[in-house]
């Protein structure tokens, strides 16, 4: 289903809404602008239906915040350290979007901007956009899809897939936030299990300065399920970003098939398992969401929503010696990030 709002983009033009459904009566709402995904609405066996994202009242609301909402963020997602990196053999200086360093891909990333769509059925809707050379300071024309699918089985699948036609790094992803409690409570006491080995300490800007390092005997081990508030604020690594802001090099090193990780509400009347085909998962608690538009009248506070972002490590295209597949995409070539939510109502 399609239809557009009242409320006008920044371009001046409608938002327009789509709605997925499938036979077990999961409803998922996106829009146009920034391919952002607005709503997933999960049924349970007792005939209720728990919101497992965070949003806004309107679609006008969301240009108008700084959190990513659910939005299709790139050129690059996550940060680059000052604004620059070099690629073969030149220095490429890219718009500043925090302090010095670049976040989510600029000032005018793909979350703000609008994608059209190519295609539209009751299970899937296929996005694209086109980005020019030198778009917030990147090479290359690039041309992006985001295809997203609904399945029988309650996974939303999203596709990324980009080309370009000068090298240039790629590394796109959805800045969906969970809770799946269904109500504006503290995600803390959501039980989370991340599947990885290692992962990337951060400065206060969230830049990365050294390498990886082990998650055995700290707070940042996931590996067995645990509550997020068991440890939290426990360490110097998170008192720097006011709790867990982090990237974890992933154990499933790119199947899609082997989860990433799992989530639980409180009541564990609602769980969510992630698989994806990236190297990493971005873990953000939510540490700085407060006074962000909710989408019931009023503002969430920090730590009522989480992100599990799939990509690249933080500033990848500054460290090409860390273990993960080359985040620089160059003509003749096709990057392809698939990342699946799987709901899982009691």
């Amino acid at each position: 289903m399609l239809r557009n709002t009242p409320a006008a983009a920044p371009d001046g033009l409608p938002f327009r809404l789509l709605t997925l459904r499938n036979n077990a009566g999961l409803v998922v709402t996106l829009m146009d602008w920034g391919a952002t995904l607005l709503s997933v609405r999960v049924p349970h066996s007792d005939g209720s239906v728990r919101e497992a994202i965070l949003g806004c009242t309107g679609p006008e609301q969301y240009p108008q915040h700084e959190a990513f909402f659910g939005a299709s963020v790139g050129r690059y997602a996550n940060r680059i350290a000052d604004s620059r990196f070099e690629l073969d053999g030149e220095v490429i200086k890219v718009l500043p979007s925090q302090g010095v360093n670049q976040l989510h891909g600029g000032p005018e990333g793909f979350d703000k901007r609008r994608w059209s769509y190519q295609s539209l059925s009751d299970h899937e809707v296929i996005f694209s956009l086109q980005s020019a050379d030198g778009d917030q300071g990147f090479p290359g024309n690039l041309q992006a899809t985001a295809r997203y699918t609904l399945t029988e089985d309650n996974r939303i699948a999203i596709e990324y897939r980009a080309t370009v036609d000068k090298p240039c790094p790629v590394n796109m992803t959805n800045h969906v936030y969970f809770n799946l409690n269904g109500e504006r409570s503290d995600v803390r006491d959501h039980k989370l299990q991340i599947l990885a080995d290692e992962y990337l300490p951060v400065d206060e800007s969230g830049i990365p300065r050294s390498g990886l390092k082990a998650v055995a005997g700290t707070s940042f081990d996931f590996r067995a399920p645990k509550r997020i508030a068991d440890d939290f604020l426990s360490d110097d690594d998170q008192k720097k970003v006011n709790g867990y802001d982090h990237a974890f090099l992933l154990q499933a090193k790119g199947d899609v098939k082997t989860k990433a990780a799992h989530l639980w509400s409180d009541d564990e009347k609602l769980q969510m398992a992630v698989y994806t085909s990236a190297p990493a998962l971005q873990f953000y608690s939510g540490n700085f969401l407060k006074g962000t538009s909710s989408r019931e009248p009023g503002t969430y506070d920090a730590w009522q929503g989480l992100a599990l972002e799939s990509e690249f490590l933080p500033d990848s295209p500054n460290h090409p010696e860390w273990p993960q597949p080359d985040c620089i995409l160059r003509p003749g070539e096709e990057y392809v990030s698939l990342t699946e939510y799987q709901f899982i109502p009691a």
